[in-house]
């Protein structure tokens, strides 16, 4: 059972607006810093329970709406997600916010993040470690990418498009990392096919990045959401062992 923390909404200010957060800090500290960057389907249950996990590990823990462009979360409707119909006109009002996320716009939004989380009480001055489901995954990259001294990790799971033809594409970036990277990719995964992930390695290795890149066979897109119809209860489980197990390497 996941010990239950205190559930603390923020409202962090960006250049372009407030990002509703939530945060958990341990008692005592300062306890080293995880940015949490949740999936499409945003903030909720799911995600809090998340944060909670790691949080019981000693970390403090940061969960930004990095969707906030489209307003507060919930911005969604989960029970949607059973209805066929209604599931497709969610990702229809859902893709608009995601496409809004440039890597600009990610840099700055972070640096946002960062400057807020460093400033709270119980919460390590340190680099933190960025960690990123489906969507957000890919823009856990871009922020590792954009702030290698300030971030000294990232761990993506069912991560999308991180090697595309576009020119801002993240695999592009990846020579900017300093710190250790890990990606966790679902099989047959229509966001990430074999071809990009061999580009992105090829990416990485030609960098020098220190990395890990692994296929969860079996395991769907979305596999970690257990409130989605895409949970694998195995791919999750191997996803919070490899999760902690970076968390420790670079404690």
């Amino acid at each position: 059972m996941v010990r239950e923390f205190p559930r603390m909404v923020v409202d962090v200010p960006t250049k372009d607006g407030t990002a509703d957060s939530y945060l958990v800090v341990p008692e005592g500290g300062p306890h080293p810093g995880v940015l949490l960057f949740e999936d499409a389907f945003g903030l909720r249950p799911r995600l809090f329970e998340m944060a909670g996990r790691i949080a019981e590990r000693g970390y403090a823990v940061l969960a930004p709406n990095i969707l906030y462009r489209g307003g507060r979360c919930p911005q969604f409707d989960m029970a949607d997600m059973a209805d066929p119909e209604k599931r497709s006109a969610l990702f229809g009002r859902i893709m608009p916010n995601i496409q809004q996320l440039t890597a600009e716009r990610i840099a700055a939004d972070t640096e946002s993040y960062l400057d807020f989380f460093a400033a709270q009480p119980g919460v390590s001055a340190e680099q933190v470690v960025v960690v990123g489901y489906c969507m957000g995954g890919t823009n856990a990259l871009r922020a590792i990418e954009a702030h290698p001294s300030r971030i000294k990790a990232v761990a993506t799971f069912h991560a999308g498009s991180l090697a595309t033809d576009e020119p801002d594409s993240p695999h592009l970036s990846v020579g900017n990392i300093t710190g250790e990277a890990y990606f966790a990719h679902a099989d047959q995964d229509h966001a990430m096919s074999a071809e990009q992930i061999e580009v992105l390695e090829a990416a990485l290795d030609a960098a020098g990045v220190t990395y890990r890149s692994e296929l969860y066979e079996g395991a769907p897109h979305g596999f970690t959401m257990s409130d989605t119809a895409m949970h694998h209860e195995e791919g999750e489980k191997r996803h919070w062992e490899n999760l902690f197990a970076l968390l420790e390497r670079t404690r």
